[in-house]
């Protein structure tokens, strides 16, 4: 690994040793939703994301952050992190092993190292420059997404069809309908499975940038794309579709790119 991707890798286990003790306990939180929509954020949240922040302050000063819960902090410098310490907050309230913590670099405004990591299961899944890879103990595996013959062959996810708009939700049935079978609910760890090969395709909207400057480099380090609903580089659209085999990019946008928002100027 780079000395780059070692210390994402660092800063995933330093969330990860401040998040897991919260984990299936007592916690402090909050709803910060607004609107009826029930939006949680936990100390654990925040714990970690300040101990990420911490770490990067002392290593690499002049680098910029950019974090759900503390915002943002010189958001325009050349290299600037993008931090979810906690990523599927309601799982991890609920006490499902499917929360995970997302730590993007990006370097010229793009992502080029990302890491999701799931401290419950001990597994960090990695990509950047030196590829993509799961570390689970001692142990380092390569990842790679798996083929996939056709759209009525594949395993598809979405975190929730109800977070869709009524356009977005219409997209997805069409998606689904095409699909061999579909999951719910695993926020980002979806996209970690896309990566080791075990789902075809994610597809999201309304994610912001700390939801999915992570993932860019592990699936696509893994063989993977990972676009926006007109097939572009994610952008602040907040639509992201996610597939292991290049093939299947073609029939999911024609799904998909109907309910596509204009992407901005």
């Amino acid at each position: 690994m780079t000395e780059l991707e070692a210390f994402t890798v660092d800063l995933a286990r330093e969330a990860a040793r401040v998040s897991l003790p919260f984990f299936r306990s007592v916690f402090a939180q909050e709803d910060k939703g607004t609107g009826g929509v029930f939006d949680p954020v936990t100390e654990a949240d925040r714990a970690a994301e300040a101990a990420i922040r911490r770490l990067i302050t002392a290593r690499y000063p002049g680098h910029g952050v950019i974090g759900e819960e503390y915002g943002a902090d010189r958001p325009e410098a050349e290299h600037v992190w993008v931090l979810d310490p906690i990523d599927g907050t309601r799982a991890f309230i609920a006490g499902l092993p499917v929360w995970t913590c997302l730590i993007a670099l990006r370097h010229a405004g793009q992502p080029r190292i990302g890491t999701i990591a799931q401290p419950y299961l001990d597994e960090i899944f990695v990509g950047g420059p030196s590829g993509a890879r799961l570390l689970k103990g001692r142990t380092e595996t390569p990842l790679r997404t798996r083929s996939c013959a056709g759209l009525d062959q594949a395993l598809i996810a979405t975190t929730d069809p109800d977070l869709f708009t009524p356009a977005e939700r219409e997209a997805w049935v069409r998606l689904r309908a095409g699909a061999r079978l579909a999951r719910l609910g695993c926020d980002a760890y979806a996209y970690a499975m896309v990566a080791a090969g075990t789902i075809d395709l994610v597809a999201e909207s309304d994610l912001k940038i700390w939801d999915w400057s992570a993932l860019v480099p592990v699936i696509e380090a893994a063989g993977g794309r990972v676009t926006d609903w007109h097939g572009e580089t994610p952008n602040d659209s907040g639509q992201i579709l996610a597939v292991g085999d290049a093939g299947l990019q073609a029939p999911a946008l024609s799904a998909l790119s109907p309910a596509a928002l204009a992407r901005s100027v």
